[in-house]
């Protein structure tokens, strides 16, 4: 079977969509959404002529089933259903009516309800198991010291919603290197596209001089690394699909709060917690028994049987 993904063209989108098909062990190829004229600043679902107003996209013949991620995803895929006949799964709440979709896999944080809504407490991913295991073999070595436990930390950005520059950098570099020296930990650091380089340098400065590893943006990208090698996880609480991909493995998750509101990241954050999944950052090591929290798989199950694919 083979799933067409339907999106803009955002790395966080492609992650969510691509692991539900292949959790659902179906072949996907992506399609980017770019609109064009005023609606690619004006908000898609009112765009009376979606296909018309965006650039083509051609659906090989073999595919089988749509799958669409966002607003504007959501308004090209469900333009597209309607011209082909394909059935169409939606990720993230579509903010349009639910009936263009045949299922809607959305976050519990998105408030929405539905007899073909589908709801998870993180975001889809395909972080499994099976993938880490080679990438703890290959990265151990260069991430862990000897005798010492690896917090691996993964650092944002702003979003809109929050902040993460120099001043907040100054004080999580204070955290970690107090975690260094005082309770002998090794540090593994990787920034993601969104963080400021101001702030990555406040991290360098303060901790290489410790021995932290933190990643140049050279060779190959150590985050999946960081995932399968660590005793514990430090991440900032900016990126749904950061703490949704650190919740999956079996290392205890630290969220690093940052200034700023946003009542959908602030809901999601708490259903973990409530899991016992997270804990608020402290400048200490800490451990507690961490169950992997993943709902993907579910998803994917469900998506399977309610569309008998």
């Amino acid at each position: 079977m083979s799933v067409a993904i339907i999106a803009e063209d955002f790395a966080g989108m492609r992650a969510q969509a691509s692991g539900l098909a292949e959790r659902a062990g179906l072949d996907w190829h992506f399609h980017a959404v770019k609109m064009r004229g005023p609606w690619a600043k004006l908000p898609a679902r009112f765009c009376p002529n979606p296909l018309a107003a965006m650039d083509r996209i051609d659906l090989p013949p073999t595919t089988t089933l749509l799958m669409s991620v966002g607003g504007t995803g959501g308004v090209a895929a469900a333009a597209l259903k309607r011209r082909t006949g394909l059935k169409l799964v939606q990720i993230q709440n579509p903010r349009m009516s639910f009936n263009r979709f045949d299922l809607i896999v959305a976050n519990c944080h998105d408030g929405i309800s539905g007899p073909n809504v589908v709801l998870c407490r993180n975001a889809l991913h395909g972080m499994t198991p099976e993938k880490l295991a080679p990438e703890r073999s290959k990265w151990s070595p260069i991430l862990r010291r000897p005798e010492r436990k690896l917090v691996s930390v993964l650092i944002g950005g702003a979003n809109g919603r929050f902040r993460f520059g120099v001043d907040e950098a100054a004080t999580l570099s204070d955290g970690l290197a107090a975690m260094m020296t005082r309770d002998g930990v090794q540090i593994a650091l990787t920034p993601s596209r969104r963080t400021d380089p101001q702030a990555l340098a406040v991290l360098r400065t303060v901790l290489s001089p410790l021995g932290a590893f933190i990643w140049d943006g050279e060779g190959d990208n150590p985050y999946r690394g960081l995932l399968a090698c660590a005793d514990l996880i430090v991440v900032t609480m900016d990126s749904v699909s950061m703490v949704s991909e650190a919740v999956s493995t079996t290392a205890p998750v630290m969220i690093v709060e940052l200034p700023g509101r946003s009542k959908r990241i602030s809901a999601f954050i708490r259903t973990l917690q409530e899991a016992g999944r997270v804990k608020p950052f402290i400048p200490r090591w800490a451990f507690w028994p961490a169950t992997p929290l993943d709902d993907t798989p579910m998803a994917a199950g469900e998506m399977r049987r309610r569309l008998a694919i």
